[in-house]
């Protein structure tokens, strides 16, 4: 059933999940522009001209990514920048056929500005609920710790996320991977799998498959946020496949922070023959200039044909912490999707 010669069907109208993307990331770019200038505040050039931004895997081109996304996120400094950000995150997402959203947050950024971290995480909890029913996009929250701070600052989101288990689906842990030990952040993902919470840290994006191993053993991951790396190692990608692990993989980021020269180097056939479960994100796309669909059509440009493709949306549907009934209605639009013919380009 897949499509031949010219002919494909429209991805925008592929039911699929959306399960890698950051609060301060998904901002659209016009919205960056007008907080800014509301608040007085000078953008550098690369956060203006709508190009891509591309960094070498090494510290430094991680610092400049770390600053890039600090200077956005100054502009996040009240409730209703918070909700704005949210709505508008779920309403671009409604646009590129997701049906089900999960949105990592990490609360400490914004705390500061709205009275403490229970009150960070009930704002976007409550307009996650509000956009949920304005949008029809089903949306789960991720409270994300840093590997730039102290594990016991961990534990504490930790203990924030699984009071607010529920609506808050997962924990997850990002930033630069060469930084902490992982092994001290496993008393914090042990609260939240207690809870009932998904344990999706982040692993295996710039550092190897060493690391990935590590966050296996230490973090008892259900996801990994990217886990491209594993593909290095045979035996580790085994490993992840037979543990269930889903795999959150984000070709333009990989691409724009180095760790493949292009978006279609990122080793999605491997993964899949492996036999490994994708859920294709976005991650940042306020800063890297692609969006979900964009991912989608990268998986297109390898290769991939329709049949293929819907496989990856239905993958990435059934790793996600949605409702039985929506993962049933999305995986419903999914054959249907398929079953429909192609259009003519």
């Amino acid at each position: 059933m897949s499509a031949v010669g010219g002919a494909h069907r429209d991805l925008a109208t592929l039911p699929k999940a959306h399960l890698h993307l950051h609060f301060t990331g998904s901002m659209r770019s016009t919205t960056l522009w007008e907080l800014a200038a509301e608040r007085g505040l000078r953008l550098p050039r690369s956060l203006t001209d709508d190009v891509a931004m591309q960094v070498e895997p090494t510290h430094r081109g991680w610092f400049r990514f770390q600053r890039q996304y600090d200077t956005a996120r100054a502009v996040v400094d009240s409730e209703q920048a918070m909700r704005r950000l949210l709505h508008e995150a779920a309403e671009d997402d409604a646009a590129e056929g997701s049906g089900r959203l999960e949105l990592q947050v990490d609360p400490t950024s914004y705390a500061p500005f709205v009275g403490g971290l229970t009150p960070a995480i009930e704002i976007v909890l409550d307009q996650a609920a509000r956009s949920e029913q304005e949008t029809g996009v089903s949306i789960g929250i991720v409270i994300a710790a840093s590997r730039t701070r102290h594990p016991l600052d961990a534990r504490t989101l930790a203990r924030l996320a699984a009071r607010h288990a529920g609506p808050v689906v997962g924990f997850g842990l990002s930033n630069d991977e060469r930084r902490g030990t992982t092994a001290d952040f496993g008393p914090a993902f042990r609260i939240a799998r207690e809870a009932g919470l998904l344990s999706v840290p982040h692993g295996g994006e710039l550092l190897g498959p060493s690391h990935v191993r590590d966050v296996v053993e230490h973090l008892g991951p259900h996801r990994l946020g990217h886990g491209v790396r594993a593909a290095e190692d045979p035996a580790l990608l085994d490993r992840v496949v037979e543990a269930g692990i889903g795999l959150e993989v984000c070709p333009a980021s990989n691409a724009s922070l180095g760790v493949v020269e292009q978006a279609a180097d990122v080793p999605l056939r491997r993964l899949t023959a492996a036999g490994a479960r994708i859920a294709l994100g976005a991650d940042d796309p306020l800063l890297f200039g692609s969006r979900l669909l964009d991912q989608y059509e990268t998986a297109r440009m390898i290769g991939f044909d329709d049949t293929e493709i819907a496989e990856l949306a239905a993958s990435s549907i059934r790793i996600s912490s949605a409702p039985d009934a929506v993962k049933e209605h999305l995986l419903g639009g999914v054959r249907a999707w398929l079953a429909s013919a192609p259009a003519t380009l």
